[in-house]
This record gives C-alpha cells, structure tokens and sequence, in this order.
C-alpha cells in the first residue's frame, strides 16, 4: 500500500495562465481538492480542463478580515481524506510558503506519517511590483526586499512598523501583504523611520482583470487607498523602486501584464 500523501500548491496571483506546469499536473492527480477563497474559477477551469475524472472540490475560505474557516478544520480534513487514501491538493493563492500556512499545515501532515509534496506558486507580492512595471530589487534603488505581513496572529503583536522603516531606510523595498486595514498605523509606524514622500503604492487584485492600483507617497497613501476606494486583498509597495511612478504621480494607465 502506498504511503498516504498530500499537496500544497500555489496556484499564483490569479491570472490562470501564470499556474506553472507542475501545479496543473498536480492538480489533476487530486481525487479531493481543498480551494482557498482567493483561487478563482478560472484557476480551476484552466487546471481541470479535459480531466475525465474531477476531483471532489471542497472550499475551505481563507480572506484577511472575512469569516474564514478554522485552520484547525482545514487540517483535520486534510489528514483525515489523506489516511482515507484520497489523494489530496490543497489549492492556495500566492504561494504556499509565503503567507500561506503552508508550514503549519506541512507540520501537522508529516506527523500524521503523511508524505508532502509542495509546488511553488508566483506570490502576489510578486505579482504586485511586476503589474505596475517596477521591479521589487532594482539594483540602483534597492539592495533587497521584505516580506513582510500586515495581519497580526490572533492574540499576536502587530508588527513593529518603525523598526521595518528603519530597515528600509537602508535600502530596501517593502512589501506588506494583508496590510489594507492596518494601513493609518501602518503608514504612521513607518513614517518615523522614512520621509513622508517615501514613494507607496497599493495594488488590489493583481494581474486579474480587475486589477487596480494608487501609487502616492508614504504620507498621503492612507488618504489616496480611502478616496480610491481600493480593499482588500491588496499588496503594500514602500520604496525608491516605485520613484518613477511617483514622479508621474500615477501608474501605468494600462498595468502591466506578467507572463510566465
């Protein structure tokens, strides 16, 4: 008997055509698979395409500032369809190891003697710089990124957004991931490490369709994402790499476009 086995895949930012070809192969191997809120249909149309046997979809929603359901849930489904001899894919937007629980839930499967595969995916912060055409580490503006979330662990401390401007003050760029509804402390926290004309951006929904951006400065972001209107999921950009955009005071009328 074979050993019992699972699949964390990243299906990428949202644009269907950026899955990679390992994550549609792995894909199509599922008999059960577990699909995050952020995977659209057309993520799953493209991966399924002409599969004679589908798999059995399950939705398990997971949004920052939405009901979700329980992690624990999650993993408890995952081992039990895994040990029943199903062979299970757990679907997630980005990347499973960047922001994606994707640690937690590789942890809880190996203990339960489960064996894990995992298929990276293109992060949405990422997917995000690429959209408005700036690179995240342009050597001349930036000597490296951070990763960084916005959305505090439950019961957790926020993150310690002066202590990340100073690291940016250093050159490098920001990339703050689930950080719309923190942005006045976030943006208050790096202000006393970074000037007010710092370049910033927001970008919701990258690569989709339905993409839109703000690109403005460190100061006036908060107040440009509210007139915007733009929510969540969004992606936070805090660096020189944006400094052309800024200077222009706008992004590209048409975003970019990111091919695989």
């Amino acid at each position: 008997m074979s050993r019992p086995w699972c699949a964390l895949v990243g299906a990428g930012p949202g644009d269907p055509e950026l899955l990679t070809l390992k994550a549609v192969k792995t894909i199509r191997r599922a008999t059960v698979l577990l699909v995050d809120d952020l995977v659209g249909p057309d993520v799953l149309a493209t991966a399924l395409a002409g599969v004679d046997a589908p798999p059995r979809i399950v939705h398990v929603g997971k949004r920052g500032g939405c009901a979700s359901t329980p992690q624990a849930f999650i993993e408890r489904l995952m081992v039990a369809e895994a040990l029943a001899g199903e062979r299970v894919v757990r679907l997630k937007g980005g990347d499973p190891f960047v922001f994606g629980r994707g640690g937690e839930e590789a942890e809880v499967l190996r203990a339960a003697g489960i064996e894990v595969e995992v298929v990276n995916g293109i992060t949405a912060g990422l997917a995000a710089g690429t959209s408005l055409g700036v690179p995240l580490t342009h050597r001349d503006h930036a000597r490296g990124v951070i990763l960084v979330t916005g959305h505090a662990r439950e019961g957790g401390q926020p993150p310690d957004w002066a202590a990340l401007g100073h690291a940016a003050a250093q050159g490098l760029t920001l990339v703050v991931y689930m950080g719309i509804a923190q942005l006045p402390a976030l943006s208050a926290g790096l202000l006393q490490a970074l000037p007010g004309d710092t370049p910033a951006a927001a970008v919701q929904h990258a690569t989709l369709p339905q993409q839109r951006q703000v690109v403005a400065t460190l100061g006036t972001l908060p107040a440009a994402v509210t007139a915007a209107g733009l929510g969540s999921p969004a992606v936070l950009i805090v660096g020189d790499v944006l400094l052309g955009l800024a200077r222009a005071g706008e992004a590209p009328a048409d975003p970019v476009r990111l091919t695989a």
